[in-house]
């Protein structure tokens, strides 16, 4: 088990023999707030990234985006561009769920605040129920395309939203393969799209040309966070037990796996998306223990190739009660997304066993930065409501690990 680096680390603190894909599961059934800290402490964000192009990144409208009962389906065609997408769960531990909340299912919100359900989604089994299965969303970096597991078609879906023309996969996915905790890279354009998920087991990470109805397997346990315009390189990342970094060219020239380059970084770190440079990625150090969770180091920019860090910076303008950071979308060439959460973090020694989970929803206030990663400057882009950072999706960033 792969992505969860974080986790792994402070689970070994207490256990050294541990089966990574039973935690995995176990830390997302339960859904408690604290376990979520020090998930969060550790996430990797998938985009795919080939323009320069900014990212208008605009906070939810709350009555539109968490009233389940002023929420309509997507329509046909004609929908604007979307600010974010969130997950919704209906499977409370105490009381009841709200009035048309749809379990497991998304929701997409656009510029203007209109929200709707996305009913072509295949909904994620909730954490109440057994055999877990994650379904995942990603958006174009211009709000505009949306990817998914189609429920009827049984593979991956491409939608424009103002068209509403949609691309399937040529091949069939398993519903099986999405994993507890599943994410898609959505290439600018729609063309391409890249699946990954936990736990890997044998089933591979895909890349789908879906204009030329092709598909690439890629190596389990690692994370696609890059891919260049045509597709024939990708960038994929790995946390456990090793922060590495890994570039695979020529994906499509032959039969062959591509010719790859590798490189273990000596600490562990929190990766953005592949920057516009197609070279570097923003990196934070991890320093979260269970013991001392929520703990992050400096931003600095990373070459992909050589793992060489540039010096780092400090992040400034950011409140001071600020304790998880995951860093999504680029904005531009010298500014990222840092999306934050200020939450009271725990040593695991001081979470009872018999901890009730957190009644699902609440919905929660995340804080989105344009963050300088050369001065470390941040400015405040937008607020949003989601129950945690595994659940809500930015254009051209999916989600986290």
């Amino acid at each position: 088990m792969t992505w969860l680096r974080g986790v792994l680390n402070d689970l070994a603190d207490d256990s050294p023999e541990v089966d990574l894909a039973e935690q995995t599961i176990n830390i997302y059934k339960r859904r408690r707030q604290t376990v979520i800290s020090l998930v969060a402490a550790a996430l990797v964000v998938v985009t795919a990234l080939g323009t320069t192009a900014v990212v208008r990144l605009l906070p939810t409208q709350p009555d539109a985006a968490t009233t389940p009962g002023m929420v309509a389906d997507l329509p046909a065609r004609g929908v604007g561009p979307l600010s974010h997408a969130y997950k919704t769960f209906c499977k409370p531990d105490r009381g009841k769920a709200p009035k048309g909340c749809r379990d497991g299912g998304w929701r997409v919100v656009t510029r203007d605040g209109k929200a709707y359900y996305v009913t072509e989604a295949l909904p994620s089994l909730s954490s109440g129920r057994s055999g877990l299965r994650d379904s995942p969303l990603a958006i174009s970096r211009d709000g505009r395309k949306i990817a998914y597991y189609s429920a009827k078609e049984g593979t991956f879906q491409v939608r424009d939203l103002a068209s509403g023309q949609k691309t399937t996969a040529a091949d069939k996915v398993p519903k099986g393969w999405l994993g507890s905790i599943s994410r898609l890279m959505l290439s600018d354009d729609g063309r391409f799209v890249a699946f990954s998920k936990v736990p890997d087991f044998k089933d591979p990470a895909l890349l789908i040309d879906m204009r030329d109805r092709v598909v690439r397997q890629l190596p389990n346990r690692w994370v696609p966070i890059g891919l260049s315009q045509d597709g024939a390189t990708i960038t994929l990342a790995e946390y456990s037990p090793n922060s590495q970094l890994r570039t695979i060219s020529n994906l499509w020239l032959s039969s062959s796996a591509g010719n790859s380059t590798s490189v273990i970084l000596p600490k562990h770190y929190n990766f953005s998306p592949l920057a516009p440079d197609g070279k570097t990625v923003a990196v934070i150090e991890n320093r979260s223990t269970a013991e001392k969770p929520c703990r992050y180091g400096d931003l600095a920019l990373m070459d992909t190739l050589t793992g060489k860090k540039r010096k780092a910076t400090a992040i400034s303008g950011l409140p001071p009660d600020v304790s998880q950071i995951s860093l999504r979308t680029w904005l531009s060439a010298d500014e990222v997304t840092a999306l934050t959460r200020s939450v009271r973090c725990r040593p695991a020694s001081e979470v009872p066993d018999d901890e009730p989970a957190v009644v699902d929803p609440p919905y929660r206030t995340m804080t989105a930065y344009a963050v300088n990663v050369r001065t470390g400057k941040a400015r405040k882009l937008a607020t949003y409501k989601a129950q945690d950072f595994f659940s809500i999706v930015l254009p051209g960033a999916p989600g986290a690990f």
